[in-house]
This record gives C-alpha cells, sequence and structure tokens, in this order.
C-alpha cells in the first residue's frame, strides 16, 4: 500500500523536535551565503548565478537520464539574464525549453503556481509532444492510457519500480489539493515546504514525463520564496544528481511507509545543506576568474581570444590546441596560432612540456 492509498492521505506530518535542529543549521548557512555574495558585487554575483543555473540545469536533466550540451545551457542563460559573456552558441529548443521553465520558477517565484503555469512548463519541456520516441500528452495531465504511471530507475530492461502514482481519474482532484496548498498560508518554514512541495508533487506524479523535473523546479520556487528573492547561488538539483541513489532510496521508503515523513524531512534538509556547503566551490571559481581577468586587464584581446579564454576558465574539455583554437573561434588556423602567439607573449597563455603534433596550450598560472 502507497500513501496516496492511505485514509489519512494528504495529511504530512512530522516530528517537529527531530528536524528543528537541521532546520535551524540550513537556515543559518543560507543567511552565511546570502551575506558572501552580496558582499561580492553585482558582477561577480551575476557570474554566480549564471555557474550555479548551468549546473541545476544540467544536473536535473541529468537525473533523468538526459545530457545537455553545457555550452548551449549557459549560453540560453546569459541571454535571458542579460549577461555578455562574448559569443553565444545557439541552444537547441530542448535546451531553451528547460532553461525557460527553470527561470521561470526562480526569477518569478513570488507568482501564484496554478494549473495552467504547470502545463505551460510541461509544454517547455516536450516542445516536440515526444518524450525520446515515444507520443506523450503535452501540456495536461496523463491519461493512464498505457497502463499505470509508475516511478522507475536503472537502464532499459533492469528498470526498479518505486512506486506506482495515484490512477489518472484523480489527477484534477489532487492537484486541486496540492496548488491549493502551495499557495494557502502555511505555518511551516518555506524550507520545509519546498521539501514537502517536492515530495508530494513526485508522489503525484501528474505528467506523462518531465516529473522530476517539474518537481525539482517547484522546490527552487519554494526556496527562492524562503530567501525573498530570485538569485540561486546553490543548486539542489546538482547535489541530487550526487546523492541520487539515496534520492530514489528515501523516496521509495517514503512512498511505502506512513504519513510520518520525519526521515524523508531529515534527508531533503540534509541534502539542502550540502548543496549550500557546495557553494563554496561556485564562490571560489568566481573569485579565482574575477582575479585571472583583473591581472590581464591590460592586455588587448580580440574577440576570439575572449571567447576561448572564458571556456578555459570555465572547465575546457582535454587540452586546447591550435586546431581546437579554430574550431571554437570559428577561424582559420594560422589565424588561430597568431592569436596564441599573442597570448603566450603576454603571459595570457603557456606552452604545454609536450611538443610536436603534441603542443598544446594552458592558462598561465598566477605568480
Amino acid at each position: 500500500m502507497y500513501i496516496h492509498e492511505l485514509d489519512a492521505w494528504p495529511k504530512f506530518h512530522w516530528r517537529a523536535e527531530t528536524i528543528a535542529v537541521p532546520l535551524a543549521s540550513v537556515r543559518d548557512r543560507q543567511s552565511r551565503l546570502l551575506r558572501h555574495m552580496e558582499a561580492l558585487g553585482f558582477s561577480l554575483q551575476q557570474e554566480a548565478v549564471l555557474q550555479t543555473l548551468t549546473a541545476d540545469v544540467l544536473e536535473s536533466s541529468e537525473i533523468e537520464g538526459e545530457k545537455l550540451d553545457a555550452a548551449q545551457v549557459r549560453s540560453s542563460i546569459a541571454r535571458r539574464l542579460g549577461m555578455d559573456i562574448g559569443a553565444l552558441k545557439p541552444a537547441d529548443r530542448n535546451v531553451e525549453g528547460i532553461v525557460e521553465m527553470m527561470l521561470d520558477a526562480t526569477r518569478h517565484y513570488n507568482q501564484p503556481l496554478t494549473a495552467e503555469r504547470l502545463f505551460a512548463w510541461h509544454a517547455s519541456l516536450f516542445p516536440t509532444g515526444r518524450s525520446g520516441m515515444s507520443a506523450i500528452t503535452v501540456g495536461n495531465w496523463r491519461n493512464d492510457k498505457t497502463g499505470p504511471m509508475q516511478v522507475v530507475s536503472g537502464p532499459m530492461g533492469k528498470e526498479h519500480v518505486h512506486f506506482e502514482a495515484p490512477k489518472a481519474e484523480r489527477l484534477d482532484r489532487e492537484m486541486g489539493s496540492f496548488l491549493e496548498w502551495f499557495e494557502g498560508d502555511k505555518p511551516i518554514d518555506q524550507v520545509l515546504a519546498a521539501g514537502l512541495a517536492h515530495l508530494w508533487f513526485v508522489t503525484i506524479h501528474p505528467f506523462d514525463d518531465g516529473n522530476g523535473r517539474i518537481a525539482r523546479a517547484i522546490a527552487d520556487m519554494a526556496l527562492a520564496r524562503s530567501e525573498h528573492g530570485p538569485q540561486r547561488f546553490y543548486s539542489m538539483s546538482a547535489q541530487i544528481r550526487q546523492e541520487r541513489n539515496a534520492y530514489y532510496d528515501f523516496l521509495e521508503r517514503t512512498q511505502k511507509g506512513t504519513m510520518d515523513i520525519t526521515p524523508w524531512m531529515e534527508w531533503f534538509l540534509g541534502c539542502l545543506g550540502r548543496a549550500i556547503d557546495g557553494a563554496q566551490k561556485t564562490l571560489s571559481t568566481v573569485l579565482e576568474k574575477a582575479r585571472f581577468w583583473d591581472r590581464i586587464k591590460d592586455v588587448k584581446l580580440n574577440d576570439r581570444q575572449r571567447l576561448v579564454i572564458n571556456r578555459l576558465l570555465d572547465g575546457f574539455e582535454g587540452k586546447l590546441t591550435t586546431s581546437k583554437y579554430a574550431a571554437l573561434a570559428k577561424c582559420s588556423q594560422d589565424t588561430a596560432y597568431r592569436d596564441i602567439l599573442y597570448l603566450i607573449e603576454n603571459r595570457v597563455l603557456v606552452q604545454n612540456p609536450e611538443g610536436g603534433r603534441s603542443t598544446s596550450y594552458s592558462l598561465k598560472p598566477e605568480p
């Protein structure tokens, strides 16, 4: 028997004394992180937001087994935030759709969450009306024509069923109750509301596909409300991706338990705390980039050079060669080689020890 089949559904409860300390700890870490970020100044804040949102979109899709192009995601977010990051890589409609949904959830966190808004998010996630090769109901609740909705994980042929969602005929009533609660006056902290909203929505699983990503967007929306601001400096999705096995384990145990969801809330608060702690890595990266650009501020650079330097600072895969530079900057190899020589002469790049056909280049370390 699943929790949505219990007579007490959806009267969730938890042991307040058990989660009081972890909740206070998360709230304290939230406040300290926001104070640190406020001290950075607007441009560095924007860079931190860009890095966080990029990770959020990439990891939320990765949880569902979909790997997106990082450069496309970063470009799409930067364009929507009005940020100049040099040449922007065109993004396909799948990338644009999930970026649009995630930004709508956080940038417009104080606008009501309605069925129509959820339908728009869902349509953004599946612009072709298909999930992979399968046609799905888009912009509306599922109808269960192909059988009951089961939440599964694992590779095809070795799927593990975690639980079965409520039947389609219950969805109007179930989602009505959920949305009324989400927008109503709640005598609980908004951080706890984020954890409950995630669990509640995933339990209902109202769409044919995309429920996990939408659940995480709803949780991010509640977290933005808890901080009274749209800027995201930590990624809950990235942390859930790291703790994927525990995430599915706690979901399954909660679905097969009682309406006492204390263990889920404990795990959610712990995961959130670890996500906030992980933001220090983002902060360090942003500060390193700022120091690097400050160090070379007197070097005259063209757009090609700025583009390639930014890619190296953002974590370039593999080693930079003349041919890779030419491909990135969309120029000839001769132009790429001249650009690289200029950057070496001005102490921006260094040639790596291996030579010949393996010649590659790296950013010059700080003295």
